[in-house]
């Protein structure tokens, strides 16, 4: 059984940094694309990051220089590095994997970037 489990959310100072980390288990998830997505109240999920299985990453606009997004395969593990955070990136930030055509998803963790 697929399982993925998200951690380091919490609240931040703008300008600050976190680091979200996912573990996934239930088999090997090397082969396959996982990344993160995030929704914010009231607004429809929208993807941050993608690593695939080769490594090769791509990023939202919004993200780009400031979040880096890592995997290792040994662990089965994801990690989002998140550097000079603003308001805006307040949301719950959740990970997945794409296997084939189904796409598995963690329950999420709340990320709050406010002063």
């Amino acid at each position: 059984q697929v399982r993925l489990v998200e951690s380091g959310g919490g609240l931040v100072q703008p300008g600050g940094s976190l680091r979200l980390s996912c573990a996934a288990s239930g088999m090997s998830f090397s082969p396959y694309p996982m990344g993160w997505y995030r929704q914010a109240p009231g607004k429809q999920r929208e993807l941050v990051a993608v690593s695939s299985s080769s490594g090769t990453t791509m990023y939202a606009d919004s993200v780009k220089g400031r979040f880096t997004i890592s995997r290792d395969n040994a662990e089965n593990t994801v990690y989002l590095q998140m550097n000079t955070l603003k308001p805006e990136d307040t949301a719950v930030y959740f990970c997945y994997v794409q296997i084939q055509l189904l796409t598995y998803w963690g329950q999420g963790t709340q990320v709050t970037v406010s002063s």
